[in-house]
């Protein structure tokens, strides 16, 4: 089975993590994220970010998820979010096992982008106390339908959350990606986010994600947080080694790019060369496409792998490792079909 456009967490570290992972491995460090590379990464995101923030590395996407979240809402309140959303879809309840039984509520909106309208109206919803109230407005960039929100759809999102008086979480499992597609990262801040996921896995690292904590107060007592939870690496150089590697490098918006480009290139060869058709806009780094049953069967049977997503669509994803002779290999089994 070929793994190629499984998912972007299929490929290996980028060259550039890895070697920051090598170069953090020589001679001794302080522990517990008070050496040296952990503070020269932080410095890193900060700098992309034009914002002084608080920053810690964790061990995955969900944690970090999970953990931001557990800063923004009390146990008996929830968080609005996208319904095809990671904390929604694929996280097993990490929200409210971190968050003490925060809820979730899912929200509508075409290709992952959460329509204003839906949002406006559950922030209108009368509070009872039978229902946990929102808290939170949760938004990915890029979404999980591989679309990117420009700077005045999140505008129209974060503003009325905002004058309602709740916080804001940002899920960048893919931010690189949105980056790539012309996102200005030095505008989250300003847009009134208060704490981001900034994705280290799906852009090349191992498996390390970054809490960036724009509101400072949600830093209280942070560490003490990330130990119980299991989040603190005694051998913390190894969580922010990699990301130091791809930063320093500009493989972070390097690999993002030619990701982007290889999901373009496979866009274009199923709108030209294909019986099938796209299901969404191609803005980042995946492909979505109406394919029947039996057709993804086959292409799986041909050895490639692919998934259906939620809303019926077989899902396509590039990485930083994707090659052109792959994305060609894959559209000539995609015409064989």
């Amino acid at each position: 089975m070929r793994y190629d456009f499984g998912s972007d967490n299929t490929a290996g570290m980028a060259p550039a993590a890895l070697q920051g992972l090598i170069a953090a491995n020589d001679g001794y460090a302080r522990a517990y994220g008070s050496d040296e590379i952990t503070a020269r990464a932080a410095d890193e995101i900060r700098r992309r970010l034009d914002a002084d923030a608080e920053i810690r590395f964790v061990f995955s996407g969900t944690a970090a998820n999970a953990i931001a979240l557990s800063m923004l809402a009390w146990p008996h309140e929830a968080v609005l979010a996208h319904h095809a959303a990671h904390v929604c879809t694929d996280e097993t309840g990490a929200p409210g096992f971190f968050g003490s039984g925060v809820g979730l509520i899912g929200l509508p909106g075409l290709s992952g982008k959460i329509d204003p309208v839906a949002v406006q109206a559950a922030l209108e919803e009368p509070e009872v106390g039978h229902r946990q109230p929102p808290a939170a407005l949760s938004l990915t960039q890029s979404t999980e339908y591989g679309t990117v929100y420009t700077e005045a759809e999140l505008r129209h999102l974060i503003e009325p959350v905002k004058l309602k008086g709740c916080g804001v979480h940002m899920d960048g499992a893919r931010l690189a990606n949105a980056a790539a597609a012309g996102f200005d990262l030095t505008q989250i801040a300003r847009l009134g986010v208060d704490v981001l996921v900034f994705g280290g896995a799906k852009a090349g690292a191992n498996c390390t994600e970054a809490i960036v904590m724009f509101d400072r107060s949600l830093a209280r007592r942070i560490d003490n947080r990330l130990k119980q939870a299991g989040q603190t690496a005694s051998k913390a150089r190894y969580l922010s080694a990699p990301f130091l590697g791809l930063l320093e490098s500009n493989a972070w918006e390097d690999g993002a790019a030619h990701a982007n480009l290889m999901a373009r290139r496979l866009a274009e060869g199923f709108a030209l060369g294909s019986r099938f058709v796209l299901a969404h806009p191609v803005e980042a780094n995946a492909v979505f496409v109406r394919m029947e049953p039996a057709a993804h069967q086959r292409l799986n049977d041909l050895g490639w792998a692919c998934y259906r997503f939620d809303d019926g669509s077989v899902r396509f994803v590039c990485s930083w490792a994707t090659t052109e002779a792959a994305v060609d290999d894959l559209l000539a089994a995609v015409r064989s079909l």
